[in-house]
């Protein structure tokens, strides 16, 4: 083996590092979430516009990871990941600070810009640095486990920081995970020299995504709050169809594109990308619904709603690094995901029983269970695969591509399913409600809510399944355990990252 293609000697210290910056991203999607009540009260955040405090981190976020993944492709990944990193700690430490809303929103944008950066350098690290395939499939679980479970794990954290200390530490802890991180990096982190991208940045792709991606993400804040038939909400998505379908076609003819088209033509990331972004709408629309259903309906303190959630946590790490690592070395990645995302459709189907009297041990108990394997046994295959195969100088975009199909996941997710739910609830009460003091009993208003989430988690249930036949159907990838070349001319550097052999 040439020297330059010798694995790094410190490859599974640098793990740690870069798996602790992927949680502080993953996590302060939700963190915030529990301690945003303490937030609004202290400093007087309008009802209005408290949902900013987390869309102004997912419009940010959201929209600009197709140009953090190639920017990091420019700069150098190990560089990407350092400056995000401080850069993610300094917002972190001004909303932490704040004195009043605008300064907490600006702050959550500024997350959300370092975010975009970080999170594609740091699974484009992963990509380059793990070469060996069984190496490989550890790798990728221990990070599918925390990407999987991060957003639960910010609600727990969020819990106990709010309830023990105040919603700042919620902010301020991102300080000490990106100090150790950035020490890590320095120490331990190497980038292959090879895999640097040396062209021009695309600045007309840059701004179409840009542009085309937040109006999406926006586009569905708006359709939570205004209603999908509001004039802004469909110009909104529009718009997004407009732009997003320029920017197809600008990165056709360029020479040097922003996200290179034959990263998502590519049937297997293609098939990621997609399968992927439908099965976290569903489970990113299950933490909202359960969160409400926990603390309003059963009467959760903040803290144990966050608890209530470890089985699911304890279900992905079992999955991820026992079941997806162990198999994707023996069977082909849709033999992994499609199953995956089909236990998790039956672990929604039990949590579609809830009640408002339901036991925790008989029906949310077994259905976090299921979700946690299915989604744990999904996502690691789902991860190495998105950056499998790809050229070194592309990994960053293509990383990118799987944290874009995440994060406007996840905002679809909660603003379709929250919409069903509101309907399905008005319309349980339209033919239930006999007399105006029945809207005044808590019981008769819980059962109302408790039916609006259940139809929309059965939505939910029904997005996994169809995101399991997609990745079956459209996923053709042979097993996992070769260190073939990637795509291009068949050079050294085209070697960096181990292929998919069809």
């Amino acid at each position: 083996m040439p020297d330059n293609l010798q694995p790094d000697p410190k490859r599974w210290t640098a793990l740690i590092f870069i798996a602790l910056a992927q949680l502080m991203v993953v996590l302060d999607a939700t963190v915030v979430n529990i301690a945003l009540p303490s937030a609004q009260k202290d400093l007087g955040i309008s009802n209005g516009d408290r949902q900013w405090v987390i869309t102004a981190y997912t419009l940010a976020f959201g929209g600009l990871l197709l140009f953090g993944g190639r920017i990091a492709d420019l700069w150098g990944r190990k560089n990407a990941f350092i400056v995000g990193l401080l850069g993610f700690a300094a917002a972190s430490a001004l909303g932490g600070a704040a004195v009043n809303p605008a300064m907490l929103l600006g702050a959550r944008g500024l997350q959300g810009v370092f975010g975009a950066l970080l999170a594609p350098a740091a699974l484009s690290l992963l990509a380059v640095t793990f070469t060996d395939a069984k190496e490989r499939a550890k790798a990728f679980g221990v990070y599918g486990a925390i990407a999987g479970a991060g957003a639960a794990v910010g609600l727990i954290l969020g819990g106990v920081l709010t309830e023990y200390l105040n919603w700042r530490w919620v902010l301020f802890v991102n300080i000490a995970f990106a100090i150790v991180a950035v020490l890590g990096a320095i120490a331990y982190i190497h980038e292959p020299a090879q895999g640097r991208n040396r062209n021009r940045l695309d600045i007309p792709g840059v701004v179409l995504a840009s542009a085309g991606l937040v109006a999406l993400v926006y586009g569905f804040s708006r359709a939570e709050s205004d209603g999908w038939a509001a004039g802004v909400t469909i110009g909104l998505f529009v718009a997004s169809v407009v732009l997003l379908a320029a920017f197809a076609v600008v990165e056709g003819r360029v020479k040097a594109p922003l996200l290179p088209l034959r990263v998502v033509t590519e049937r297997n990331r293609g098939g990621v990308y997609l399968s992927l972004g439908l099965a976290i709408i569903g489970m990113f629309g299950l933490f909202l619904f359960l969160t409400y259903y926990l603390q309003q309906v059963q009467g959760y303190s903040a803290l144990k709603s966050g608890f209530a959630f470890l089985p699911m946590v304890a279900g992905m790490i079992v999955g991820s690094t026992q079941i997806g690592a162990r198999l994707m070395l023996r069977v082909r990645p849709r033999l992994l995901m499609a199953p995956g995302f089909m236990v998790a459709a039956v672990g929604m189907a039990i949590l579609a029983q809830i009640k408002v009297d339901s036991s925790y041990a008989e029906v949310l108990l077994p259905g976090l269970v299921l979700m946690g394997l299915g989604m744990g046994s999904a996502f690691m295959p789902a991860m190495s695969l998105a950056t499998h195969g790809v050229r070194p100088e592309d990994a960053g975009v293509a990383s990118a591509m799987v944290n874009t199909s995440q994060q406007v996941g996840g905002s679809i997710g909660t603003a379709l399913l929250n919409t069903l739910a509101a309907s399905a609830t008005t319309s349980w009460f339209k033919s239930h409600t006999h007399s105006p003091a029945d809207m005044k009993n808590v019981l008769f208003v819980n059962e109302g809510n408790v039916h609006g989430y259940s139809v929309a988690i059965y939505v939910a249930m029904g997005i996994l399944i169809l995101a399991s036949v997609l990745a079956f159907v459209l996923i053709n990838a042979e097993v996992q355990n070769h260190a073939e070349r990637a795509e291009g001319d068949g050079s050294v550097e085209d070697m960096a990252v181990p292929v998919i052999v069809h």
